[in-house]
């Protein structure tokens, strides 16, 4: 459907700026060698998982973009970022009224003296009490309810939420102010509006997670000031989320007897290494046509792995049902997670349980053999931090590395792999 959509013609100064000459000399171009250098002035909040996301630290003037499912956290997140800066937040809500963020704040149980509330919509009077109030950081929830009275369109709109995005860049740039905007997404998991408020923003941030899984993944999907692969992890608990700072000992479960179809693999999510329980199901079809189900694993990668364990190991799996799971609700990109996988499929179709103590990490290509994965150093050291007895990684991996008291096998292709754990 086509939106019509009428600007005012008369340009205003903007609410927060003060002096229009001073603006001017800010704007004017300048040579690119009389500039100065530096590293990224920042605001280490007390949220360290935010922190490592977002590459050290909020950096001063940068706009952030948060992005999730409804019900998720989001909302709590930033209000728990609000609560505990150390600096003056003001925190503009145009979803939920004033005392039903006092209730959420109660129920978090922080308090904070420099923490401001303002439920408001339009995008002149918020700036309007930002000139007022002058925070040192804002938060917006969300984008998608902000309108501006210089466009004849409605809120949530894509003209809305391009103009307002827009001015909220200005405000934070030429006023050094970071700024927090929380933002819907659609059924396919999109952030709703243009995919040029993607571009606009200099971090984009992914709130992810399982309602029936405690634990949440923030995950940076574009950041200007630091790597965009990075994650943190939260748990979900009545009194807000939990930091987790050490999420290897809580995604490998403590069991009391061996179980087969079970293995331990170290993946790496940005620059941190995690131990994570990889869990897989090996069982004769019952309907006739073999099913093939993966969750936290990508299925066209699961399916490979099935052909080239049937091609080179000469295992039947072509008319078994096979379901792989990703323990915590984890979704793995790494292609060092293969062997885990590969390991964790032939432990269910042999039905004989892997070593408790035992690790594994390599990608597998397509002829079988076992290639080496990045990072290497960190996953054996992870490995042997959680008391790991041996890790079974690529040939190529094994020269250099500095562990002490684990044994680190390698293998060339997965076919030493079966014959290693099943004779």
């Amino acid at each position: 459907m086509e939106e019509v959509v009428e600007k005012s013609s008369t340009q205003s100064v903007p609410a927060w700026v003060d002096n229009q000459e001073e603006k001017a000399k800010k704007s004017s171009p300048k040579l690119i060698t009389s500039l100065q250098s530096g590293p990224e002035q920042r605001i280490e909040t007390t949220d360290a998982e935010l922190n490592r996301v977002l590459g050290g630290g909020v950096v001063f003037g940068s706009l952030v973009l948060l992005g999730g499912e409804p019900g998720i956290g989001k909302s709590t997140l930033m209000l728990q970022v609000a609560l505990q800066s150390d600096q003056k937040v003001l925190y503009v809500s145009g979803e939920e009224s004033e005392t039903q963020l006092k209730m959420r704040a109660d129920r978090i149980g922080i308090r904070n003296e420099a923490c401001y509330i303002l439920s408001a919509t339009e995008i002149q009077e918020i700036f309007k009490q930002v000139k007022k109030l002058k925070p040192g950081i804002l938060i917006v929830d969300s984008v998608q309810t902000l309108f501006s009275r210089s466009i004849e369109s409605t809120p949530g709109s894509i003209s809305q939420i391009r103009e307002c995005t827009g001015q909220l860049l200005r405000f934070a740039k030429e006023t050094n102010t970071p700024v927090f905007l929380i933002g819907h997404i659609t059924k396919d998991g999109q952030i709703a509006g243009p995919k040029v408020l993607e571009h606009m923003v200099d971090t984009v941030l992914q709130f992810e997670g399982d309602r029936h899984h405690v634990y949440r993944i923030l995950r940076a999907v574009k950041n200007r000031f630091g790597s965009a692969s990075e994650m943190g992890i939260y748990e979900m608990a009545g009194e807000g989320l939990r930091e987790v700072s050490n999420p290897s000992e809580v995604l490998i479960s403590n069991r009391d007897q061996l179980l087969s179809g079970i293995s331990i693999t170290a993946a790496v999510e940005g620059v941190r290494p995690l131990m994570i329980e990889t869990q897989a199901l090996v069982s004769t079809a019952v309907y006739g046509t073999p099913q093939r189900n993966s969750n936290g694993y990508d299925l066209r990668r699961l399916n490979m792995l099935l052909a080239v364990l049937e091609k080179r190991c000469g295992f039947k799996l072509g008319s078994q049902d096979v379901f792989v799971n990703i323990a915590g609700g984890l979704k793995l990109d790494d292609p060092g997670t293969d062997l885990g996988i590969a390991s964790a499929i032939l432990s269910s179709y042999e039905n004989i349980p892997l070593p408790t103590l035992t690790a594994f990490v390599g990608e597998i290509g397509l002829s079988g053999e076992v290639r080496a994965s990045r990072r290497m150093d960190q996953r054996i050291a992870e490995a042997e931090k959680l008391g790991f007895e041996e890790i079974i990684v690529s040939a190529n991996s094994v020269k250099g590395n500095s562990a002490k008291s684990i044994k680190v096998i390698g293998v060339k292709n997965i076919m030493e792999v079966a014959e290693y754990l099943f004779g």
